[in-house]
């Protein structure tokens, strides 16, 4: 029989080599077709007496990327419309639908002959889970070969038998910290956590799996045999009283109780671990029916799975424009951010120009590079080849003319308007017509930096964030003459580097750092009417955010939020700026001399390692404290959301961003908004508009401004409109529906 995603091949030993291979699919995934034929592959290998056993692979570099998460956004939009007709029935086909991997996997592992799991690449999610399956683990030992269960990263869990049997394999402690996690295992952790059996040189992988089966592996689970004991003992033990309760405890401290996906998960293993292994994999169909029809599990799988994907894709590219294949970049400015760039773009393979006003400063640059590919290197990241290779990619100077025959050029220098006029102005002299420039600047329009260029619609900006080397998302800015070659290349430089982009419109701060600024502010507010200092840092991290606000002003600096309040004073007038809090931030660089982490003072005190920062204690000095037990801890939690995300509806209502779905993923990305509400719009359409405008003004009267529903979302209540409705990024006609 031939199959559409499998090829099947058995060897004179009668080991039938099971080949996944998708056609016009980069990666392998479980779709429904690829069940039902994996389901017949299954009994194909059972009916043929010639069979002993089966190996199954991939026919690409990597193993599989796990389920298509598309199924389960199907599946919740099938339950949204059958629930209302008949609840019962609704619930039956989401229950029976989730559980089809769950038996498909089970009717593997008891069928009767052995089936081992080759694994060659990364193997992820469902994936893992049928290989876990398998009567045999072998993988490829390889810096490109990774398993990992990372569902809880998209708002569900292991739902295929993961958690039953992760637990069944790995010590308690170990595989708890996997699952609620989503961590990433080498083969040799897999190994360590008895995982895999075992981890061979890639050629040999397919030799080492057929071996297992010609050595008599016996084609029963471990939990299927008479006196299997579970590795870390009964629950009910002495050892399971030292895991369970603080289990229970980290989780709640990891997570504050925003994530359901995380606490099911201790929920199926714990239960599971009680009773015979079908009535535990009962137990995880039943929770993963349950965390599949949360709004988190909705919004996370939205925003961080099928948004992310099409934006990687680049789903805001123009279409018309031919791709870029990049030869040559020049970064201008070697300082923090200019190496940054000029490290990830060396480390993608292309080649860097990286220019500063003198040698010494330059060479400063590349050694950042040095410094960082070192580093990976020792914690086993990367190979001294690839150090020699990365470097040699980066060329240091001072001249200008060594941009000639770049295809982009990305300046990076001081905040400062014509300091980038003048760099402006000298690479372009020496750049070819077709070349792009970018700006890499923070907070000045790009509108009026593109009036230094005498090329206006091959002027653009690519906005980094700090580091550079870590940090997921770009923003690229489009000018008021920006043309579609220069964002073509923008995005396909973004790709090429293997960051997220978003594309927004021209506007001071642009989209990222209005919504971070107004979290900021929210903070700086709050430490005004007297709020504790550690009550503002916790708070935030209660509703989700992963750094608190006076942890993160430190990180890009005090007396940078000093000079951004000035500038934009001098721009837009006195009102613009908040008068406290302008004196507070005064108070802090001028008369205190702390600016942030850069100089060991800020919000927090820096002492020398490995002590750990605290809370500046002046802090409590500069404003009369309020009692904490009398604070509303919950309406403290809303202030911080609904402040970034009231600015992420304006952004919208501005046109500065026109697609919800860089609005959510770009809020999560650039600075952690909390992930479980799918991004800053996800959270307002989860609440709803109308109940989130009458919370807003509630706010608004108890605080001030900064809490005014803009008119769209006033608007979108009175209409019963969610984000995505009115500015659906799936709609045919081009251009926002009007506002």
């Amino acid at each position: 029989m031939t199959y559409t995603n499998f090829r099947t091949e058995i060897d004179a030993d009668g080991i039938t080599l099971v080949t996944w291979d998708m056609p016009d699919r980069s990666m392998n995934v479980f779709t429904v077709e690829v069940m039902d034929e994996l389901d017949a592959i299954i009994d194909a290998v059972v009916a043929d007496a010639a069979v002993k056993g089966a190996v199954i692979t991939s026919g690409k570099e990597t193993f599989s990327g796990g389920a298509d998460l598309t199924m389960f956004k199907g599946l919740q939009q099938q339950y949204l419309g059958e629930v209302a007709k008949d609840p019962e029935a609704a619930m039956k086909m989401l229950f029976d639908g989730i559980g089809r991997m769950t038996g498909l996997f089970r009717k593997l592992e008891t069928c009767g002959k052995p089936w081992v799991s080759a694994i060659n690449g990364t193997c992820m999610g469902g994936a893992f889970e049928m290989s876990l399956a398998c009567h045999g683990r072998v993988a490829a030992d390889g810096e490109k070969v990774t398993m990992a269960l990372p569902e809880v990263k998209v708002g569900l869990f292991p739902g295929a038998g993961g958690t039953q049997r992760v637990m069944r394999l790995a010590d308690p402690q170990s595989g708890l910290e996997m699952l609620t996690t989503g961590k990433t295992l080498s083969p040799q952790k897999a190994k360590q956590m008895n995982l895999i059996h075992q981890v061979v040189p890639a050629g040999e992988l397919i030799e080492a799996a057929k071996g297992m089966i010609k050595a008599g592996l016996k084609p029963v689970a471990p939990w299927d045999e008479k006196g299997f004991k579970l590795p870390g003992g009964p629950v009910y033990s002495a050892a399971g009283a030292n895991l369970w309760p603080p289990a229970i405890a980290i989780l709640r401290r990891e997570t504050f109780g925003n994530y359901p996906a995380a606490a099911a998960i201790v929920k199926c293993a714990y239960e599971g671990l009680l009773v015979p292994f079908d009535t535990g994999l009962r137990i995880e169909q039943r929770y993963f029916t349950e965390i599949v029809r949360t709004k988190e599990a909705a919004a996370m799988i939205r925003s961080l799975f099928v948004s992310l994907q099409e934006l990687n894709k680049g789903a805001r590219r123009p279409a018309d424009v031919p791709a870029t294949k990049f030869r040559k970049i020049g970064v201008l400015g070697a300082g923090f951010m200019g190496a940054g760039i000029a490290y990830v773009t060396a480390r993608a393979g292309i080649p860097v120009v990286l220019l500063d006003r003198d040698m010494e400063s330059a060479e400063k640059g590349k050694a950042h590079s040095d410094s960082l590919v070192s580093d990976a290197i020792k914690k086993g990241r990367a190979k001294p080849e690839d150090k020699e290779r990365l470097l040699s990619l980066i060329t240091p100077t001072a001249d200008y003319a060594a941009l000639d025959g770049c295809d982009l050029v990305v300046e990076a220098v001081f905040e400062d308007s014509e300091v980038k006029k003048g760099t402006t102005e000298k690479a372009e002299a020496v750049l070819k017509p077709a070349a792009i420039f970018a700006s890499n600047t923070s907070t000045i329009p790009i509108t009026s930096l593109a009036q230094n260029s005498k090329r206006p619609k091959h002027f653009i900006g690519i906005h980094f964030f700090s580091p550079v080397d870590k940090m997921m998302l770009v923003e690229i800015i489009k000018g008021r003459k920006t043309g579609d070659k220069a964002l073509a290349v923008a995005i396909d430089y973004v790709r090429a580097i293997k960051k997220t982009p978003i594309v927004v419109n021209d506007t001071r701060g642009f989209y990222v750092n209005r919504c971070v600024l107004r979290y900021m502010a929210e903070a700086f507010q709050m430490l005004i009417e007297g709020v504790p200092p550690a009550m503002i840092e916790n708070v935030a991290k209660m509703a989700g955010m992963p750094v608190g606000p006076l942890a993160l002003t430190d990180e890009t600096a005090i007396d940078l939020a000093q000079k951004i309040m000035k500038q934009t004073i001098r721009d837009l007038g006195e009102k613009a700026v908040d008068k406290e809090q302008f004196a507070l931030i005064n108070a802090l660089v001028d008369k205190h001399g702390r600016f942030g982490r850069k100089n060991g003072k800020g919000f927090y005190d820096y002492p020398p390692k490995p002590a750990k920062k605290k809370l500046w204690p002046g802090l409590k000095d500069l404003y009369p404290q309020q009692d904490p037990d009398k604070i509303d801890v919950e309406e403290l939690k809303r202030r911080f959301l609904f402040v970034i995300a009231l600015e992420a509806a304006r952004v919208m209502e501005e046109g500065i961003v026109t697609d919800p779905r860089e609005a959510d993923v770009g809020s999560i990305l650039a600075f952690g908004f909390a992930p479980y509400t799918g991004g800053t719009l996800s959270y307002i359409d989860g609440i709803g508009a109308k109940e989130f405008v009458k919370t807003a003004r509630d706010l608004q009267k108890k605080y001030g401004a900064q809490f005014k529903p803009p008119k769209l979302l006033a608007q979108m209540a009175a209409n019963g409109e969610t984000f995505y409705e009115r500015f659906d990024p799936y709609a045919k006609t081009e251009g926002r529906k009007a506002a």
